[in-house]
């Protein structure tokens, strides 16, 4: 899934960036709020990352200027103000979760699927479809008790028709949530190449990918 990673430190940037791509994530990473206000005016993202202090534009400006416009999209605060009231004024002002820097990484990862998993945002813990299963959190795609073994992107796939289901997602929505550079999928055969082979892996369970004609895929239960 995508997120925005908002931070004006560039060796934690970095290393934001580089371990949420090993997590699975598609990961913009941007050094200012007004940055992160544009990035947010072209993409759909699951969670984003908010440093409190940036230049041009405060992260918790971008977070003001999203709650002011309806975005709901939850937003991790990072921070080194660790007072009470600036918590408080963090979390008034529409923050969903609040981490106060230095952080583990691993602490980072699991408020992120955190927020990810909260009712409010219709996320089930495990998503699933017939006899196909997959958990977002430990990135794990079973049929029943056996663990399918899947590429960073084809969980990346899967994850997505999971949520939408039984809608269809159209490609532009698909390349822009599963890869990091969203153009080469649209305009290649990148999507159709990379949904036949996870639909061979789920040739066995009782959920099947469809493709719907001039639009997208959908996954529905066989």
């Amino acid at each position: 899934m995508r997120v925005l990673v908002a931070e004006d430190d560039p060796g934690l940037r970095s290393v934001l960036e580089r371990g949420l791509r090993e997590h699975g994530y598609v990961v913009d990473a941007v050094a200012d709020g007004e940055a992160a206000l544009a990035h947010l005016r072209s993409y759909a993202y699951e969670v984003v990352v908010l440093d409190w202090r940036m230049p041009k534009i405060t992260g918790i400006e971008v977070l003001d200027k999203m709650r002011s416009r309806g975005d709901r999209t939850p937003v991790l605060m990072l921070t080194a103000r660790d007072a009470t009231e600036d918590r408080v004024e963090g979390l008034n002002k529409g923050a969903d979760d609040y981490l106060v820097k230095p952080f583990s990484f691993a602490e980072l990862t699991a408020r992120l699927s955190a927020l990810q998993r909260r009712p409010a945002l219709s996320l089930a813990p495990v998503l699933g479809c017939g006899d196909l299963t997959y958990d977002p959190t430990t990135r794990m795609a079973a049929r029943g008790d056996d663990v399918l073994s899947l590429t960073a992107i084809e969980m990346g796939l899967l994850e997505l028709l999971l949520r939408r289901s039984p809608a269809a997602v159209n490609r532009q929505t698909i390349a822009v949530q599963v890869w990091d550079d969203e153009a080469d999928p649209v305009g290649s055969n990148t999507i159709d190449v990379h949904m036949g082979r996870l639909r061979s892996k789920l040739a066995e369970c009782s959920a099947q990918i469809e493709t719907v004609r001039g639009f997208g895929y959908r996954i529905v239960p066989r």
